[in-house]
Protein backbone atom coordinates (compact mmCIF):
# COMPACT_ATOMS: atom_id res chain seq x y z
CA UNK A 1 0.00 0.00 0.00
CA UNK A 2 1.15 3.56 -0.72
CA UNK A 3 -0.05 6.89 0.69
CA UNK A 4 -1.75 7.61 -2.65
CA UNK A 5 -4.34 4.98 -1.66
CA UNK A 6 -5.82 7.45 0.83
CA UNK A 7 -6.54 10.15 -1.81
CA UNK A 8 -5.00 12.83 0.37
CA UNK A 9 -4.53 15.25 -2.51
CA UNK A 10 -1.57 16.27 -4.61
CA UNK A 11 -0.25 18.88 -2.17
CA UNK A 12 -0.02 16.46 0.77
CA UNK A 13 1.40 13.77 -1.49
CA UNK A 14 4.08 16.24 -2.58
CA UNK A 15 4.91 16.90 1.07
CA UNK A 16 5.09 13.16 1.79
CA UNK A 17 7.47 12.64 -1.09
CA UNK A 18 9.56 15.63 -0.04
CA UNK A 19 9.94 14.11 3.46
CA UNK A 20 10.70 10.58 2.18
CA UNK A 21 7.39 9.07 3.28
CA UNK A 22 6.61 6.28 0.83
CA UNK A 23 4.80 3.45 2.60
CA UNK A 24 2.32 3.93 5.47
CA UNK A 25 2.96 2.09 8.72
CA UNK A 26 0.36 -0.44 9.97
CA UNK A 27 -1.21 2.08 12.37
CA UNK A 28 -1.40 4.68 9.60
CA UNK A 29 -3.08 2.16 7.28
CA UNK A 30 -5.84 1.64 9.85
CA UNK A 31 -6.47 5.09 11.30
CA UNK A 32 -6.15 7.42 8.30
CA UNK A 33 -9.26 6.09 6.48
CA UNK A 34 -11.26 6.17 9.75
CA UNK A 35 -10.30 9.78 10.47
CA UNK A 36 -11.11 10.83 6.92
CA UNK A 37 -14.49 9.14 7.35
CA UNK A 38 -15.24 11.23 10.46
CA UNK A 39 -15.12 8.37 12.98
CA UNK A 40 -14.02 8.65 16.59
CA UNK A 41 -10.90 6.53 17.05
CA UNK A 42 -9.27 4.97 20.10
CA UNK A 43 -5.96 3.53 18.94
CA UNK A 44 -3.39 1.49 20.78
CA UNK A 45 -0.16 2.69 19.20
CA UNK A 46 3.32 1.91 20.45
CA UNK A 47 6.15 4.42 20.37
CA UNK A 48 7.76 4.72 16.95
CA UNK A 49 4.65 3.40 15.19
CA UNK A 50 4.10 6.56 13.13
CA UNK A 51 0.87 7.57 14.82
CA UNK A 52 1.67 11.32 14.71
CA UNK A 53 1.57 11.36 10.92
CA UNK A 54 -1.40 9.02 11.23
CA UNK A 55 -3.58 11.83 12.57
CA UNK A 56 -1.73 14.91 11.23
CA UNK A 57 -2.13 13.95 7.55
CA UNK A 58 -5.90 13.29 7.49
CA UNK A 59 -6.61 16.33 9.68
CA UNK A 60 -4.67 18.58 7.30
CA UNK A 61 -6.57 17.06 4.40
CA UNK A 62 -9.92 17.74 6.10
CA UNK A 63 -8.96 21.30 7.05
CA UNK A 64 -7.69 22.06 3.55
CA UNK A 65 -10.86 20.71 1.93
CA UNK A 66 -13.01 22.78 4.31
CA UNK A 67 -11.10 25.98 3.54
CA UNK A 68 -11.23 25.41 -0.22
CA UNK A 69 -14.99 24.83 0.03
CA UNK A 70 -15.44 28.06 2.01
CA UNK A 71 -13.53 30.04 -0.61
CA UNK A 72 -15.29 28.48 -3.58
CA UNK A 73 -18.75 28.87 -2.07
CA UNK A 74 -18.16 32.56 -1.39
CA UNK A 75 -18.31 32.21 2.38
CA UNK A 76 -14.92 33.96 2.43
CA UNK A 77 -13.45 36.18 -0.30
CA UNK A 78 -9.90 35.33 0.76
CA UNK A 79 -8.38 33.02 3.33
CA UNK A 80 -7.44 36.08 5.42
CA UNK A 81 -10.89 37.72 5.44
CA UNK A 82 -11.42 37.15 9.13
CA UNK A 83 -9.68 35.88 12.22
CA UNK A 84 -9.19 32.13 12.05
CA UNK A 85 -10.96 30.00 14.64
CA UNK A 86 -9.44 27.01 16.38
CA UNK A 87 -10.55 23.84 14.60
CA UNK A 88 -8.02 21.34 15.99
CA UNK A 89 -6.93 20.87 19.62
CA UNK A 90 -4.18 18.37 20.42
CA UNK A 91 -3.21 17.64 24.03
CA UNK A 92 0.11 15.97 24.86
CA UNK A 93 1.81 15.13 28.18
CA UNK A 94 5.17 16.85 27.58
CA UNK A 95 6.53 20.06 26.14
CA UNK A 96 8.83 18.19 23.78
CA UNK A 97 6.01 16.12 22.32
CA UNK A 98 3.91 19.27 21.92
CA UNK A 99 6.64 20.90 19.85
CA UNK A 100 7.17 17.72 17.81
CA UNK A 101 3.47 17.42 16.93
CA UNK A 102 3.20 21.12 16.07
CA UNK A 103 6.26 20.78 13.86
CA UNK A 104 4.66 17.82 12.05
CA UNK A 105 1.61 19.95 11.21
CA UNK A 106 3.92 22.64 9.83
CA UNK A 107 6.07 20.24 7.82
CA UNK A 108 3.19 18.42 6.12
CA UNK A 109 1.24 21.60 5.33
CA UNK A 110 4.19 23.15 3.48
CA UNK A 111 2.70 22.83 -0.03
CA UNK A 112 -0.99 23.31 0.79
CA UNK A 113 -2.65 26.17 -1.12
CA UNK A 114 -3.85 27.43 2.26
CA UNK A 115 -1.45 26.90 5.18
CA UNK A 116 -3.22 26.60 8.54
CA UNK A 117 -1.69 28.49 11.43
CA UNK A 118 -0.31 26.35 14.26
CA UNK A 119 0.25 27.58 17.82
CA UNK A 120 2.12 25.63 20.50
CA UNK A 121 1.07 26.23 24.10
CA UNK A 122 3.57 24.98 26.67
CA UNK A 123 4.98 25.99 30.02
CA UNK A 124 8.50 27.36 30.28
CA UNK A 125 7.96 29.87 27.48
CA UNK A 126 6.45 33.35 27.47
CA UNK A 127 2.72 33.15 28.02
CA UNK A 128 2.48 36.67 26.59
CA UNK A 129 3.87 35.57 23.23
CA UNK A 130 1.47 32.64 23.17
CA UNK A 131 -1.48 34.92 23.93
CA UNK A 132 -0.49 37.23 21.08
CA UNK A 133 -0.31 34.25 18.68
CA UNK A 134 -3.77 33.13 19.78
CA UNK A 135 -5.23 36.61 19.43
CA UNK A 136 -3.99 36.81 15.83
CA UNK A 137 -6.01 33.68 15.06
CA UNK A 138 -5.08 30.08 14.32
CA UNK A 139 -6.70 26.82 13.24
CA UNK A 140 -4.51 24.35 15.16
CA UNK A 141 -3.49 24.43 18.83
CA UNK A 142 -1.11 21.84 20.28
CA UNK A 143 -0.80 22.12 24.04
CA UNK A 144 0.12 20.70 27.38
CA UNK A 145 -2.91 20.77 29.64
CA UNK A 146 -1.39 22.89 32.43
CA UNK A 147 -0.53 25.91 30.28
CA UNK A 148 -3.79 25.56 28.33
CA UNK A 149 -5.74 25.82 31.59
CA UNK A 150 -3.71 28.89 32.58
CA UNK A 151 -4.81 30.60 29.37
CA UNK A 152 -8.39 29.39 29.79
CA UNK A 153 -8.44 30.92 33.30
CA UNK A 154 -7.48 34.24 31.73
CA UNK A 155 -10.38 33.81 29.26
CA UNK A 156 -7.94 34.34 26.40
CA UNK A 157 -8.86 31.34 24.26
CA UNK A 158 -12.10 30.28 22.59
CA UNK A 159 -12.47 26.53 22.07
CA UNK A 160 -16.09 26.75 20.95
CA UNK A 161 -15.24 26.07 17.29
CA UNK A 162 -13.07 22.97 17.83
CA UNK A 163 -14.05 20.20 15.41
CA UNK A 164 -11.22 17.74 16.13
CA UNK A 165 -9.98 16.84 19.62
CA UNK A 166 -6.86 14.66 19.89
CA UNK A 167 -5.38 13.14 23.03
CA UNK A 168 -1.84 11.98 22.30
CA UNK A 169 0.12 9.60 24.59
CA UNK A 170 -2.97 9.52 26.78
CA UNK A 171 -1.69 6.91 29.25
CA UNK A 172 1.23 9.14 30.26
CA UNK A 173 -1.19 11.84 31.35
CA UNK A 174 -2.51 9.57 34.09
CA UNK A 175 0.63 10.33 36.12
CA UNK A 176 0.00 14.05 35.97
CA UNK A 177 -3.42 14.43 37.60
CA UNK A 178 -4.98 14.79 34.19
CA UNK A 179 -8.51 13.56 34.97
CA UNK A 180 -9.61 16.76 36.73
CA UNK A 181 -7.93 18.95 34.11
CA UNK A 182 -9.67 17.05 31.33
CA UNK A 183 -13.10 17.74 32.83
CA UNK A 184 -12.45 21.49 32.69
CA UNK A 185 -11.20 21.31 29.11
CA UNK A 186 -14.13 19.19 27.91
CA UNK A 187 -16.60 21.74 29.30
CA UNK A 188 -15.05 24.34 26.98
CA UNK A 189 -15.37 22.13 23.88
CA UNK A 190 -18.46 21.75 21.71
CA UNK A 191 -20.30 18.45 22.14
CA UNK A 192 -20.23 17.80 18.41
CA UNK A 193 -16.64 17.03 17.46
CA UNK A 194 -14.43 14.21 16.23
CA UNK A 195 -12.33 12.58 18.96
CA UNK A 196 -9.02 10.76 18.46
CA UNK A 197 -7.21 9.00 21.30
CA UNK A 198 -3.76 7.47 20.98
CA UNK A 199 -2.16 5.54 23.80
CA UNK A 200 0.48 2.83 24.18
CA UNK A 201 -1.62 1.11 26.87
CA UNK A 202 -5.21 1.31 28.04
CA UNK A 203 -5.34 0.56 31.78
CA UNK A 204 -8.72 0.72 33.53
CA UNK A 205 -8.24 4.35 34.58
CA UNK A 206 -7.45 5.27 30.98
CA UNK A 207 -10.64 3.60 29.79
CA UNK A 208 -12.61 5.65 32.33
CA UNK A 209 -11.09 8.84 30.94
CA UNK A 210 -11.76 7.70 27.37
CA UNK A 211 -15.44 7.16 28.18
CA UNK A 212 -15.71 10.86 29.12
CA UNK A 213 -14.45 11.87 25.71
CA UNK A 214 -16.30 9.53 23.37
CA UNK A 215 -18.97 6.86 23.75
CA UNK A 216 -18.70 5.21 20.34
CA UNK A 217 -15.05 5.04 19.27
CA UNK A 218 -13.70 2.57 16.76
CA UNK A 219 -10.95 0.71 18.58
CA UNK A 220 -7.77 0.08 16.64
CA UNK A 221 -5.28 -2.49 17.88
CA UNK A 222 -2.72 -4.04 15.59
CA UNK A 223 -2.90 -7.83 15.48
CA UNK A 224 0.10 -9.64 16.91
CA UNK A 225 1.66 -6.31 17.81
CA UNK A 226 4.69 -6.73 20.02
CA UNK A 227 5.11 -4.04 22.67
CA UNK A 228 8.78 -3.65 21.76
CA UNK A 229 10.35 -2.96 18.39
CA UNK A 230 11.83 -5.92 16.54
CA UNK A 231 14.95 -4.11 15.34
CA UNK A 232 16.13 -3.34 18.88
CA UNK A 233 18.61 -5.70 20.52
CA UNK A 234 17.69 -5.85 24.19
CA UNK A 235 20.30 -6.71 26.79
CA UNK A 236 20.35 -6.98 30.59
CA UNK A 237 23.71 -6.69 32.35
CA UNK A 238 24.13 -7.69 35.98
CA UNK A 239 26.21 -5.16 37.90
CA UNK A 240 26.53 -3.76 41.40
CA UNK A 241 25.09 -0.27 41.79
CA UNK A 242 28.47 1.28 42.61
CA UNK A 243 29.96 -0.17 39.40
CA UNK A 244 27.32 1.10 36.98
CA UNK A 245 29.20 4.29 36.14
CA UNK A 246 32.56 2.57 35.44
CA UNK A 247 30.72 -0.09 33.42
CA UNK A 248 28.98 2.56 31.33
CA UNK A 249 32.29 4.26 30.54
CA UNK A 250 33.72 0.87 29.54
CA UNK A 251 30.78 0.13 27.24
CA UNK A 252 31.01 3.56 25.61
CA UNK A 253 34.70 3.15 24.84
CA UNK A 254 34.36 -0.42 23.56
CA UNK A 255 31.24 0.00 21.40
CA UNK A 256 31.88 3.54 20.10
CA UNK A 257 28.16 4.30 19.72
CA UNK A 258 27.40 7.57 17.94
CA UNK A 259 24.52 8.79 20.10
CA UNK A 260 23.59 7.36 23.51
CA UNK A 261 20.58 8.18 25.66
CA UNK A 262 20.96 7.22 29.33
CA UNK A 263 17.91 7.18 31.58
CA UNK A 264 18.37 8.15 35.21
CA UNK A 265 16.05 8.02 38.22
CA UNK A 266 16.06 11.74 39.06
CA UNK A 267 17.18 15.22 38.02
CA UNK A 268 20.09 15.52 40.46
CA UNK A 269 21.53 12.20 39.31
CA UNK A 270 21.41 13.45 35.69
CA UNK A 271 23.39 16.58 36.52
CA UNK A 272 25.94 14.79 38.72
CA UNK A 273 26.76 11.97 36.33
CA UNK A 274 26.87 14.24 33.26
CA UNK A 275 29.44 16.43 35.03
CA UNK A 276 31.43 13.34 36.01
CA UNK A 277 31.47 12.01 32.44
CA UNK A 278 32.56 15.37 31.08
CA UNK A 279 35.55 15.20 33.45
CA UNK A 280 36.34 11.82 31.86
CA UNK A 281 36.40 13.43 28.41
CA UNK A 282 32.91 12.51 27.14
CA UNK A 283 30.63 14.96 25.32
CA UNK A 284 27.85 14.57 27.86
CA UNK A 285 24.94 16.70 29.07
CA UNK A 286 21.87 16.36 31.29
CA UNK A 287 18.21 16.77 30.33
CA UNK A 288 15.33 17.07 32.80
CA UNK A 289 12.33 19.12 33.87
CA UNK A 290 14.24 21.64 36.00
CA UNK A 291 15.93 23.10 32.94
CA UNK A 292 14.40 26.21 31.40
CA UNK A 293 12.58 25.61 28.13
CA UNK A 294 15.31 27.44 26.24
CA UNK A 295 17.92 25.14 27.79
CA UNK A 296 15.80 22.07 27.00
CA UNK A 297 15.42 23.13 23.37
CA UNK A 298 19.11 23.98 23.06
CA UNK A 299 20.23 20.68 24.61
CA UNK A 300 18.01 18.64 22.30
CA UNK A 301 19.22 20.56 19.26
CA UNK A 302 22.84 19.96 20.26
CA UNK A 303 22.09 16.26 20.74
CA UNK A 304 20.33 16.02 17.37
CA UNK A 305 23.29 17.77 15.73
CA UNK A 306 25.68 15.29 17.39
CA UNK A 307 27.50 17.98 19.35
CA UNK A 308 26.41 16.05 22.43
CA UNK A 309 27.13 12.32 22.27
CA UNK A 310 25.68 11.18 25.60
CA UNK A 311 22.47 12.55 27.05
CA UNK A 312 21.60 11.70 30.67
CA UNK A 313 17.86 12.18 31.04
CA UNK A 314 14.84 11.56 33.21
CA UNK A 315 11.68 10.05 31.76
CA UNK A 316 10.63 13.33 30.14
CA UNK A 317 12.82 12.08 27.28
CA UNK A 318 10.91 8.82 26.96
CA UNK A 319 8.09 10.53 25.03
CA UNK A 320 8.25 13.05 22.23
CA UNK A 321 11.97 12.69 21.60
CA UNK A 322 12.14 11.92 17.88
CA UNK A 323 15.80 11.50 16.98
CA UNK A 324 16.52 8.93 14.30
CA UNK A 325 20.18 8.30 15.06
CA UNK A 326 20.24 7.21 18.71
CA UNK A 327 22.44 4.12 18.63
CA UNK A 328 21.80 2.90 22.16
CA UNK A 329 19.50 3.46 25.11
CA UNK A 330 20.83 2.65 28.58
CA UNK A 331 18.56 2.07 31.56
CA UNK A 332 21.10 3.17 34.18
CA UNK A 333 18.15 3.15 36.58
CA UNK A 334 15.13 1.00 35.76
CA UNK A 335 11.92 2.93 35.03
CA UNK A 336 9.38 3.39 37.80
CA UNK A 337 6.48 2.34 35.62
CA UNK A 338 6.51 -1.00 33.82
CA UNK A 339 5.17 0.53 30.60
CA UNK A 340 7.83 3.24 30.63
CA UNK A 341 10.37 0.57 29.63
CA UNK A 342 8.63 0.32 26.25
CA UNK A 343 8.79 4.04 25.67
CA UNK A 344 12.40 4.35 26.80
CA UNK A 345 13.82 1.72 24.48
CA UNK A 346 11.66 3.04 21.64
CA UNK A 347 13.99 6.04 21.41
CA UNK A 348 16.42 3.83 19.49
CA UNK A 349 15.87 1.63 16.44
CA UNK A 350 13.80 4.33 14.72
CA UNK A 351 13.25 5.01 11.02
CA UNK A 352 14.12 1.42 10.10
CA UNK A 353 17.54 1.52 11.76
CA UNK A 354 18.95 -1.01 14.21
CA UNK A 355 19.32 -0.09 17.87
CA UNK A 356 20.47 -1.46 21.20
CA UNK A 357 18.82 -1.15 24.61
CA UNK A 358 20.75 -2.14 27.74
CA UNK A 359 19.40 -2.36 31.29
CA UNK A 360 21.67 -2.43 34.33
CA UNK A 361 20.31 -4.91 36.88
CA UNK A 362 21.60 -5.21 40.44
CA UNK A 363 20.59 -7.53 43.26
CA UNK A 364 17.79 -5.18 44.27
CA UNK A 365 16.47 -4.89 40.67
CA UNK A 366 16.03 -8.53 39.64
CA UNK A 367 12.50 -9.00 40.92
CA UNK A 368 11.31 -5.76 39.36
CA UNK A 369 13.03 -6.47 36.05
CA UNK A 370 11.20 -9.80 35.94
CA UNK A 371 7.92 -7.88 36.16
CA UNK A 372 9.04 -5.71 33.24
CA UNK A 373 9.80 -8.82 31.18
CA UNK A 374 6.41 -10.31 32.00
CA UNK A 375 4.56 -7.08 31.19
CA UNK A 376 6.41 -6.59 27.90
CA UNK A 377 6.22 -10.28 26.94
CA UNK A 378 9.98 -10.59 26.57
CA UNK A 379 12.70 -12.78 28.00
CA UNK A 380 16.24 -11.44 28.22
CA UNK A 381 19.20 -13.56 29.30
CA UNK A 382 21.36 -11.90 31.90
CA UNK A 383 24.97 -11.27 31.01
CA UNK A 384 28.02 -10.07 32.90
CA UNK A 385 30.98 -8.04 31.69
CA UNK A 386 34.43 -9.18 32.76
CA UNK A 387 35.79 -6.89 35.47
CA UNK A 388 32.30 -5.66 36.41
CA UNK A 389 30.67 -8.89 37.59
CA UNK A 390 27.85 -8.75 40.11
CA UNK A 391 29.25 -9.72 43.50
CA UNK A 392 27.86 -10.23 46.98
CA UNK A 393 24.39 -11.34 47.94
CA UNK A 394 21.05 -9.64 47.82
CA UNK A 395 20.14 -7.80 51.00
CA UNK A 396 17.44 -9.72 52.81
CA UNK A 397 14.69 -7.40 53.91
CA UNK A 398 13.60 -8.16 57.45
CA UNK A 399 10.05 -7.21 58.21
CA UNK A 400 9.52 -5.57 61.57
CA UNK A 401 6.51 -6.01 63.79
CA UNK A 402 3.30 -4.71 62.36
CA UNK A 403 2.16 -1.46 64.00
CA UNK A 404 -0.54 -1.85 66.61
CA UNK A 405 -3.61 0.13 65.72
CA UNK A 406 -4.09 3.09 67.99
CA UNK A 407 -0.62 2.85 69.53
CA UNK A 408 1.25 5.00 67.01
CA UNK A 409 2.03 8.53 68.17
CA UNK A 410 -0.05 11.25 66.59
CA UNK A 411 1.46 14.34 65.01
CA UNK A 412 0.29 16.38 68.01
CA UNK A 413 2.08 14.03 70.40
CA UNK A 414 5.30 14.28 68.38
CA UNK A 415 5.09 18.10 68.32
CA UNK A 416 4.53 18.19 72.10
CA UNK A 417 7.58 15.97 72.63
CA UNK A 418 9.71 18.25 70.43
CA UNK A 419 8.49 21.33 72.32
CA UNK A 420 9.24 19.75 75.72
CA UNK A 421 12.72 18.72 74.52
CA UNK A 422 13.52 22.32 73.48
CA UNK A 423 12.21 23.73 76.81
CA UNK A 424 14.24 21.24 78.86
Amino acid sequence: MSFETFNLGKHLNKSLKNNNYTTPTPIQEKVIPLILNGDDVMAKAQTGSGKTAGFVLPLLNLLSASMIYSLQSGMMKTSQDKKQKIKVLVLTPTRELTLQVANSFSIFSEFLPYTPKVVSIIGGESIGDQLISLQKGCEIVVATSGRLLDIMDKKQIDLGSVEYFILDEADKMLDLGFADELDMILKALPLKRQNLLFSATYPDKMLTIASKITKTPIKVTLEDENPTVENITQRAIKVNRENRSPLLRHLLRVNKWNQVLVFMANKRACDNIAAKFRRHGFLAESFHGDLSQDDRNYTLDEFKNKKIKILFATDIASRGLHIDDISCVINFDLPRGLDDYIHRIGRTGRAGKLGTAISFVGHEDKEYFSLIEKRCKISIDYEEIEGFELIGDAIIKVKGKAPVKGKRKSKKDKLREMANTKIN
